[in-house]
């Protein structure tokens, strides 16, 4: 099922691809203009003006959170019922060091909280709290996409494998356009969520 989209797109390939052409830009556009350095840092806030400043050319639910259940595969994002203390909790979370970032953002992952664009968002959002707080970046180029989402799928559990990828991927980079880029590509972040009602997680 195709997302609705101001586009009025109905072909979900063609949506996928011309998504991915103008978040790119939004990003580069974040970037180069210096707003990015304007949001809220580690905040649900900040992530909410990434988000929307990345998707409100597509998504009238840019920047909103999210107002169905999603799920990928056989993991079930944080239900509806969940989702607001969820992300009330993140923004108290401590983001002193490296360890204590990656750990927020697993948390956030796990609240996915909006309908498409979280793992973009979400990204630009790490970065911007390592950039404040260690002075270091993630270098996407570095970090290969098949065990990052194999290592994303198994944090809620256990955090260790996320923690090691990234760690041996960070970089003083942290003005440097083309390592910023590389962490909007589509190819990390999840595609094809289930919507599910919350009775049938209760069920289940």
């Amino acid at each position: 099922m195709t997302l609705e989209n101001k586009l009025n797109i109905v072909d979900s390939v063609d949506l996928a691809r011309v998504e991915e052409k103008i978040s790119k830009q939004k990003a580069a556009e974040l970037f180069e203009s210096g707003m990015l350095d304007k949001f809220e840092v580690g905040t649900f806030a900040g992530l909410c003006g990434i988000h929307k400043f990345l998707f409100e050319d597509i998504y009238e639910f840019a920047g909103k959170v999210r107002t169905v259940n999603i799920a990928k595969g056989g993991f079930r994002f944080v239900p509806l019922m969940y989702l607001e203390a969820a992300l009330k909790n993140i923004d108290c979370m401590s983001q002193n060091n490296f360890d204590e970032i990656v750990e927020k953002y697993v948390e956030m992952n796990i609240a996915h909280p909006f309908r498409e664009g979280n793992g973009r968002s979400t990204r630009i959002w790490l970065d911007a709290i390592l950039k404040k707080e260690i002075k270091h970046v993630i270098d996407w180029s570095k970090v290969d996409k098949g065990n990052y989402l194999l290592a994303m799928e198994r944090s809620p559990i256990k955090d260790v494998e996320i923690k090691v990828l990234l760690k041996e991927a960070l970089t003083d980079k942290i003005y440097d356009r083309d390592v910023y880029m590389k962490g909007i590509d589509a190819s990390y972040h999840y595609e094809g969520y289930n919507v599910f009602k919350t009775e049938n997680l209760i069920k289940k």
